[in-house]
């Protein structure tokens, strides 16, 4: 069984280190948007299940994600709305370390609706963004 696993973790590292090889800046948020959200899923089987090591992973996997959003703000052109993300990163953190200490699937859940929404929000994303003109890639 454990063979097996290992097999199916492996195979989906080999697909996000494809996907990432293959990505946009854009795609790389909205992939660490989807794993945010997926181990915030997984913490809420782990905390179910009373499998209290899995869920430190879980969270300490979707601190990581949030800290690596939060590290990839760019406050000079984000202007306002960079600064409102690092403050609500800095918050969804926090709300973790409570998960992770209290067990609490209410604050995980708003967390969850909270990363959902903004995941959502970057499906827009791509249609805003002008595609580079091919001379600029010519250029390079």
């Amino acid at each position: 069984m454990r063979s097996k696993q290992r097999a199916i973790d492996s195979y989906g590292e080999v697909q996000v280190v494809t996907g990432v090889a293959s990505a946009n800046s854009v795609e790389l948020i909205q992939m660490l948007f989807d794993g945010l959200i997926e181990s915030l899923s997984t913490t809420r089987g782990h905390i179910q299940r009373g499998a209290i090591a899995d869920k430190a992973k879980s969270i300490a996997r979707a601190s990581r994600i949030v800290l690596g959003l939060q590290g990839a703000l760019d406050f000079e052109k984000g202007g306002d709305l960079a600064s409102n993300l690092n403050e609500l990163y800095g918050y969804v953190t926090r709300r973790l370390i409570h998960v992770n200490i209290h067990n609490d699937l209410k604050v995980l859940d708003e967390i969850h609706g909270l990363m959902s929404e903004i995941r959502e929000a970057w499906e827009h994303v791509p249609s805003l963004v002008p595609a580079p003109s091919p001379a600029r890639h010519q250029m390079n």
